[in-house]
């Protein structure tokens, strides 16, 4: 991020596309160099169909979150691709179940330990991956902060989550997964509303830190337990199956989050600026109803300073709108997780619906 943040200062965004397929090319090559050759010989083939399935199911889901909010939720478009991504969804999961060796084992999220889990990273991810999409523009458009000054005003927020992280496992331990995992949903959920509240663009910096630092603690609490009560779900003999379903989840929380919570601020924003651009020439209106980003342009060409403040404005009202959402899916995520989270004997020994584990820590 930090590096990504130098190359944009100092050079181009256009350096952003360099910058994976130089890693990549290291990669392979300490690769190649450093991992040995070795093969497993499994009796199963590649779940092919059930690959294509997912892969149509998310793209088309995640375009419904980002493309809604701006065609529109009743839109031809958006309801084609509900109804493909629903039906593929379905498609996969009935796939699932009829396989010997699936892709993905549906009935695994019978565990509640793994299902809440699971439920608590493909969330909090999102929410924080749409917080970014949100926070960024917000220090560079509005304050007017380079990229390597914003990347470094994440800071706080990031040491304060590594502090939380491990913390974590010493407040389960306490008082029970559950009840660190709905504590730091809590948290998170309380940032949120306080970034809503607070931020506007005469407050600065400082009007968005305590929602940042609270949306840290509250990750480093949730994400510790979530994790184990995935890993602690299932044998050892399974631990592969349980890190690729935890890295999954991260994955597509974060395109959820980024879809979702972006798509919100932008219909937000376009919603905002419309009442701001009386007396605005045609074509600066018409750029700046694309993103603040255009607006700025078209600001600096016209000399236009009302232009700026309407972007601005604009922004923090979609800002806030994407913070609310944020803010719902916390409240739904605490709810099912006080719920369905992992349960705890008085004896302190975890347990999950069919009994006690004697492997698990805090499901």
């Amino acid at each position: 991020m930090y590096l990504s943040a130098v190359l944009v200062d100092l050079a181009s965004w256009r350096w952003l596309f360099v910058l994976p397929v130089a890693l990549v090319v290291v990669a392979v090559g300490m690769t190649l160099r450093s991992v040995p050759n070795s093969r497993e010989e499994s009796e199963h083939g590649f779940d092919t169909i059930g690959s294509l399935l997912s892969v149509i199911a998310v793209i088309a889901l995640i375009f419904v979150l980002h493309e809604g909010p701006g065609r529109g939720w009743t839109a031809p478009v958006t309801l084609l691709s509900l109804l493909v991504g629903v039906i593929a969804a379905i498609c996969f999961v009935a796939w699932e179940l009829r396989r010997r060796a699936p892709l993905l084992d549906v009935r695994l999220f019978r565990e509640r330990g793994l299902a809440s889990g699971s439920v608590a990273i493909l969330a909090f991810f999102g929410v924080q991956a749409g917080v970014f999409v949100v926070v960024f523009p917000y220090f560079q458009a509005v304050l007017g902060w380079s990229g390597l000054n914003s990347t470094l005003a994440l800071m706080p927020m990031a040491l304060l989550m590594m502090f939380a992280s491990g913390l974590a496992p010493r407040v389960a331990a306490r008082i029970g997964g559950r009840s660190t995992m709905a504590s730091g949903i809590l948290l998170g959920g309380a940032g949120l509303a306080l970034m809503a509240t607070l931020v506007s663009v005469d407050g600065g910096y400082l009007a968005v830190l305590p929602g940042m630092l609270a949306m840290g603690l509250g990750m480093g609490l949730t994400m510790t337990p979530s994790t184990e009560a995935i890993t602690t779900a299932l044998p050892r003999a399974r631990q592969g199956v349980a890190s690729a379903l935890n890295d999954v989840t991260r994955e597509f929380g974060t395109a959820l989050g980024i879809a979702l919570l972006g798509a919100v601020l932008s219909a937000g924003y376009r919603s905002a600026i419309d009442s701001r651009l009386d007396g605005v020439p045609a074509d600066a209106a018409d750029t700046a109803r694309e993103g603040i980003t255009n607006a700025l342009a078209a600001a600096d060409e016209s000399g236009s300073q009302a232009l700026i403040r309407a972007a601005q404005e604009s922004f923090v009202d979609g800002w806030q709108q994407a913070m609310w959402a944020g803010v719902a899916v916390m409240a739904v995520l605490f709810v099912y997780v006080l719920a369905r989270g992992p349960q705890r004997t008085p004896s302190g020994t975890p347990t999950t619906e069919a009994g006690p584990t004697s492997d698990a820590i805090s499901r």
